[in-house]
């Protein structure tokens, strides 16, 4: 062998390393960005907005992909209802005062909606399906997994990854 050339056996090694750093580099980055700052929110309160995350949550779940979760479709509902949609926030009070109480009926003893399972979210958003509260989240939540990210939603572009768009 040439005192100059590489050894397969240094090759796979040198090759090794860098596949390695590589994924390191890319895991540390994933990590960065899942924990990254989320944005403050602007017109819901912590506990309506973790009640609003949780029925978007069972339109749009999370699995083999992202889902509203994932996507950050709170903060997309957020932004709307302080600014473009503010007209829209007594629908949401009055919304999540109606689901407040099917859930006590339902679940008797249950302290919020994002405290169910996902089962009984389930059960419980089949039943506010056909009311305009809930049409108002699926159209918000639709709007917010797909829609520009510049508007609070589709972060990371989870939702056009999903729909293959490349903008």
């Amino acid at each position: 062998m040439m005192s100059g050339a590489l050894s397969r056996r240094r090759l796979l090694e040198i090759t090794l390393a860098a596949q390695s750093g590589a994924l390191a580099a890319a895991h540390q980055h994933a990590r960065t960005a899942s924990h990254a700052a989320k944005p403050p929110l602007r017109s819901l309160s912590a506990a309506q907005a973790r009640e609003i995350e949780a029925i978007a949550s069972r339109i749009i779940p999370s699995g083999a992909t992202p889902g509203a979760r994932e996507a950050g479709v709170i903060y997309f509902i957020d932004r709307a209802l302080a600014t473009f949609d503010r007209a829209r926030r007594p629908a949401y009070r009055e919304g999540l005062a109606l689901a407040g109480r099917l859930r006590r009926r339902m679940f008797p003893g249950s302290r919020s909606i994002a405290a169910l399972s996902e089962t009984e979210q389930d059960r419980l958003v089949a039943a506010l399906e056909n009311t305009p509260f809930f049409e108002l989240v699926r159209e918000h939540t639709i709007l917010g997994f797909l829609g520009d990210p510049a508007y609070g939603g589709n972060a990371g572009g989870a939702g056009w990854k999903l729909i293959g768009f490349e903008p």
